[in-house]
Order: structure tokens, then C-alpha cells, then sequence
């Protein structure tokens, strides 16, 4: 298409969709020195943030300029052109490329920075490459404050599409040790893909550190003010990570309306946008067993069950039988968050493996380990451990068998037990806990019952089975004579 009559393309990069994700990142774009136009389908919010922040962006070198229309938009920008789409996943980001789509020119690029399925990131790759532009799917992580002040960015796309943005991602990334967190993934769906197992690790750590929480205060009988300060002790450790800080912060702080611990008047339903969904069910097809994660998805959709369980109460009551905690109790249950951290973050490793294999995207996992040390919401200390683990070995069979890993859950396995033991017996529900317990013990031991399984499933279904002492496949004719025949 010809360019503006009006104006000569002075932005190096656009964006539309000025919600508050959207506004944050074209300020942090902007703050870094880069032109970038910007685009709403409300012109009051582009209009406010250019008056807000412009002043600001100037004086770092960048710009922001206001474009009224998708037209204006465009043609703000120079060639080959880079534009970021910050609207709502699914009919709205359809909705919105449609209308850019005609104005592009080929080896433009279209970036889809939302909560994307992969699986439509791969469609709108593919129907825009049809018409030669370029798509990317690029998992931003961090939140609000991480798309202004530097967030984890996982792109997925063509390498022709990184040489245009790589530049700008890697400069508005969080860096740590002079390392961007920002990295070209893989082809097509491999960026939102990894944002997505990235928040699949989130869920569980995330219900990790509930189930903490709530053993050191049902079972430990501390307040909420005593847990935050055990957690801030945590954070001092091998434990400190983002969300470890941010559970001291949230336990210490106070209600203002009711004097009462800020946890105690938030209701017990936790939400979900999808994305642990997701990766639930694509590790099902893809056949890999992310248990914690898939435990702490659920853990959720109970906890939204409002009405089942007031009724299950009205049955069973709510009482807690007695139990008596040992005098290790805190340092077992941080002993056991770790062992079981590292199970959900291993399952979290499994599955991006096997979904590289699957479409082809050879995705290194030591570099997801490395941009995912700073701006994302999993940040931890041990990343760095987890990107040490596949430098010394990048076919690592699982997370779980690298030394210093095999070391830890060596060392609070008995702790782990104790805990799992105690919440049972004491009627605390603690899903994730337990589950990676259960993974771990599935995963080390020399005979699984699925032995049984499969010898049933060929009982009623002659499913076939596989012997241990000679090679081919086996049906038995159990309703028969029981002779054994090779399949």
C-alpha cells in the first residue's frame, strides 16, 4: 500500500489495544528509546496516554504518536512494518487482523502479545503467511508492572520477524546479569505455547503455596502475620522466588474496613482465564503426566463449586481431627514445597519437550530456564539452577535425576512424607503436595501396576500386551482355551 501523503512514517514499531497491559508495554517501548505508534478503538485512550506520557518518552529518545485509525496506524510506521496486538484473545484478536491485514504490505509483521491457544497462534500464522505477512505469537509474562518495567518475552514466529522485533523485546525485557529475558522460541505456536506451560507451572506453584499456607496455619495454629514472616524467611533461602515475596506481602497486610488479616475477607473461589486449563489438556494429548499442574487446575475448579461443598458441610461437617505437629513442622513443610516445586517445574520441562518434538520447533529448554530468572511471574532462585542443569546436559531424561535437584528431593524426602501424612490424617485437603509425592514415587519404582492394566485391557478388549522376557506384541485368548498367541 502507498504510505500517508501527509506525514513520512516516523514509528519504529505499533500498537493497538491501550488497556492496561497494552499501555504499559508502549510506554516501556517507548522509554527505551524506540518511536512507537499507538492505536485504540477508543481515541480517548490514546489521546490520554500520549498526553500522560509522552513528555516522559521523549526525553528517553523514544515517542509515542497517537493514530486515530488503523490507517493512521500504519501508515505511522516504517517499513517493513512491526505491530503489536493488545486486545482480547479469541474473536477480538480475529477481528482486529482482519482489518490490519489488508493494509499490510508482504514481510510485514503482525505480533499477537495476548493469552493466545496455540493452537489459533498457528492458524493465524498460516493465513497470514498465505497472503505474505509475517504472525507472532509472543507470550508476555509479568504482569502490569512487568510490561512497563521489563517482563519475560517468549516469541514465537519466522526468524524474519525476530530480526524486526528482537531488537526492541530484548531491550524492554527484564535483564538479569546483563542477559535479556527475551528469546525467539521456535516457529509459529512455540511462544504462546511456552507462556502457556509457564502458567501451567504458575497454577501449581501457586497451589503449592496455598497448601503451605494453609498446613502452617490449620495444622501449625499460626496467624496469618507469624506465616508471612516464615515466608519471608523462605525467601531468604533456596525458596526465594516472586510469588514466595509476594505471599509474605499479601499474609502481612491488613484490612482497613474490618481490622481483620486481608486473606480472611477474600472469599475462597479462586478464577482462572484458561491457560492451566489448557495446558492440562494438551499434555493429555500430547501424553505427558503434569500431574501437579493438573491437580492444582482442579484445586481451583472445587473451590468454585460454592454450592456442592456447602452441602458436602451440612453432611460431613468442617472439623479437623487432632493431630500433632512435630517440632520440624515448618522447616518439613518448606522441605516439601521445594521437593514438590521441583516436580511441577520438571512436569512443566517434560511437556515443552514433547510438544518441541511434536511440531517440530526444537525449543531449548536452557534458554526458557534463563529468560524465565527475571520480569515473569515464576521467577525463582533455582532457575538458574534449572538452566545449569541442561547447559551440563540439554537431553536430560527429567529435571528430577539432575544433581542438585536429585540432591534436594534426596534430602527432604522424609519431610515430604511426614507432610503428606499429617495433612491426611488431619483432614487438610492438599492435592498438589500430594500428587507430586505420588509422581515422584510412580516415576522411581522398578514395577508399576499398569502391568494389571494392560493385562485387563486385553482381558476385555484384546488390547494386546508386551512380555518382560522376549520381544513382540501378546493377546491372550481369554475366553478360550487361555493360549497365548504373538499379535
Amino acid at each position: 500500500m502507498s504510505q500517508s501523503p501527509s506525514s513520512t512514517p516516523r514509528a519504529t514499531i505499533g500498537l493497538t489495544g491501550l488497556a492496561v497491559m497494552g499501555r504499559n508495554l508502549a510506554r516501556n517501548i517507548a522509554g527505551h528509546g524506540f518511536p512507537i505508534a499507538v492505536h485504540n478503538r477508543t481515541t480517548a485512550k490514546t489521546t490520554s496516554l500520549v498526553e500522560e506520557h509522552g513528555e516522559d518518552a521523549k526525553a528517553a529518545g523514544g515517542e509515542l504518536i497517537a493514530c486515530e485509525t488503523l490507517e493512521d496506524l500504519v501508515a505511522a510506521i516504517a517499513t517493513p512494518r512491526t505491530i503489536i496486538v493488545m486486545v482480547k484473545a479469541g474473536e477480538g484478536t480475529d477481528a482486529v487482523i482482519d482489518q490490519l491485514a489488508p493494509l499490510l504490505d508482504e514481510g510485514d509483521v503482525v505480533v499477537d502479545a495476548g493469552n493466545a491457544h496455540m493452537a489459533d497462534t498457528i492458524r493465524r500464522e498460516q493465513a497470514l503467511s498465505e497472503r505474505g505477512l509475517h504472525f507472532v505469537g509472543m507470550g508476555v509474562s509479568g504482569g502490569e508492572e512487568g510490561a512497563l518495567k521489563g517482563p519475560s518475552i517468549m516469541v514465537g514466529g519466522s526468524e524474519h520477524a525476530y530480526e524486526n522485533l528482537g531488537p526492541i523485546v530484548e531491550a524492554i525485557a527484564a535483564q538479569v546479569d546483563g542477559t535479556p529475558c527475551a528469546t525467539h522460541v521456535g516457529p509459529d505456536g512455540a511462544g504462546h505455547f511456552v507462556k502457556m506451560v509457564h502458567n501451567g507451572i504458575e497454577y501449581a506453584d501457586m497451589q503449592l503455596i496455598a497448601e503451605s499456607y494453609d498446613l502452617l496455619r490449620t495444622v501449625g495454629g499460626l496467624e496469618p502475620a507469624a506465616i508471612a514472616e516464615v515466608f519471608r524467611g523462605w525467601n531468604d533461602g533456596e525458596l526465594e522466588s516472586f510469588l514466595i515475596e509476594m505471599t509474605a506481602d499479601v499474609l502481612s497486610h491488613v484490612d482497613a474496613a474490618t481490622d481483620r488479616p486481608f486473606v480472611d475477607v477474600v472469599a475462597d473461589a479462586a478464577e482462572q482465564k484458561g491457560t492451566g486449563r489448557w495446558t492440562v489438556q494438551i499434555a493429555l494429548d500430547l501424553g505427558v503426566p503434569v500431574t501437579g499442574i493438573a491437580e492444582a487446575t482442579f484445586a481451583r475448579s472445587l473451590s468454585g463449586h460454592t454450592g456442592q461443598r456447602a452441602k458436602a458441610r451440612e453432611v460431613f461437617g468442617s472439623d479437623l481431627a487432632p493431630v500433632e505437629a512435630p517440632a520440624s513442622f515448618v522447616e518439613d513443610v518448606a522441605a516439601a514445597l521445594f521437593a514438590s516445586k521441583v516436580v511441577a517445574y520438571a512436569q512443566g520441562f517434560d511437556q515443552v519437550r514433547a510438544g518441541s518434538e511434536e511440531h517440530g520447533w526444537d525449543i531449548d529448554p536452557g534458554s526458557l530456564a534463563t529468560i524465565w530468572r527475571g520480569g515473569c511471574i515464576i521467577r525463582a532462585q533455582f532457575l538458574d539452577r534449572i538452566k545449569e542443569a541442561y547447559e551440563a546436559d540439554a537431553d536430560l531424561a527429567s529435571l528430577l535425576v539432575a544433581p542438585y535437584f536429585a540432591d534436594a528431593v534426596r534430602d527432604g524426602l522424609d519431610a515430604w512424607r511426614r507432610i503428606v501424612v499429617l495433612a491426611a490424617q488431619a483432614g487438610v485437603p492438599t492435592p498438589a503436595f500430594s500428587s507430586s509425592l505420588a509422581y515422584f514415587d510412580g516415576l522411581r519404582r522398578d514395577r508399576l501396576p499398569a502391568a494389571l492394566i494392560q493385562a485387563l485391557r486385553d482381558d476385555f478388549g484384546a488390547h494386546t500386551y508386551q512380555r518382560v522376557d522376549r520381544e513382540g506384541t501378546f493377546h491372550t485368548d481369554w475366553a478360550g482355551d487361555r493360549a497365548e498367541h504373538e499379535a
